[in-house]
């Protein structure tokens, strides 16, 4: 199993599975994007309690401290400006995808980011996982609809974060156990948060397994809807991030700071755009 393998070679095979084919040449700058997934690219926890600061999404926020992929393209071409349109939910799986691509496709969105699949993880128990074949299938599903209605439409996938990661960074830190445990946040990754029993680490280390398997089956989808699809190679789950990118007031929520993160990880390991000016 790749969590065996160790730290080096296992982020080594995630980056590998992550990645298919690049998206051939520079991309034109798209007229209308829309973000797609769950809670992370609503800005959830981001700006204030329990609530999705859309303003600050990695992906189609606003905000200038964040950079987000709505922010840098527009400054390429001004036809984007107050184009950005964010069809994400909190709480939802890869099931919720394709009612999220099919909103995406009647507002006529040319470029679409996808970070789905933290939820698919985060269940109430392991068995209640999203199987990997499922997961794929609905992507892949999400992704023909997709092409079908905006048959020119570009679409970056995000790896999905290294929960494991979150848990090493806030185990030793009171509040952020304190809130895993009373708020039943991700409990598959997070429950007895202290523990360092065999049962919990072989937990732990089947629930990451199934986040690089889900990022692998991404890169697939992707792959398979061609080149007009591109991920980041896996940058979001392989990035060192800290307490420091997490919302404290939930400490799982990516912070404006984790934001800002995600959205220079992304765009960065993304499309290349063409610049008109």
């Amino acid at each position: 199993m790749i969590a065996r393998l160790g730290p080096v070679l296992a982020a080594a095979v995630v980056l590998s599975a992550s990645t298919p084919a690049q998206a051939a040449g520079a991309q034109p700058v798209p007229e209308v994007m829309a973000a797609l997934g769950d809670s992370v690219s609503t800005g959830f926890n981001a700006c204030g309690w329990y609530v999705s600061c859309t303003s600050r999404s990695w992906s189609a926020g606003d905000h200038r401290e964040i950079s987000s992929h709505y922010l840098r393209l527009s400054k390429l071409s001004g036809t984007l400006h107050k184009h950005n349109l964010n069809f994400a939910v909190p709480g939802s799986t890869s099931a919720d995808l394709l009612g999220q691509v099919k909103k995406a496709v009647a507002a006529k969105s040319d470029y679409v980011t996808i970070l789905i699949g933290a939820q698919d993880a985060c269940a109430r128990t392991e068995q209640a996982m999203t199987p990997v074949a499922t997961y794929q299938r609905r992507l892949e599903a999400a992704l023909a609809e997709l092409r079908a209605g905006m048959p020119r439409a570009r679409v970056l996938i995000a790896s999905i974060p290294d929960l494991r990661r979150l848990w090493q960074a806030g185990r030793h830190n009171p509040l952020a156990r304190t809130f895993w445990t009373l708020g039943r946040i991700c409990p598959t990754m997070l429950a007895n948060p202290s523990s360092t029993k065999r049962a919990d680490t072989e937990r732990r280390n089947r629930v990451r397994e199934r986040v690089i398997a889900y990022n692998r089956a991404a890169a697939q989808a992707c792959a398979a809807y061609g080149p007009r699809c591109d991920t980041d190679g896996g940058a979001v789950f392989t990035f060192p991030f800290t307490l420091d990118h997490v919302s404290k007031w939930d400490f799982f929520h990516p912070s404006t700071a984790g934001q800002r993160a995600l959205a220079e990880l992304t765009f960065k390991n993304g499309f290349d755009w063409i610049d008109p000016r």
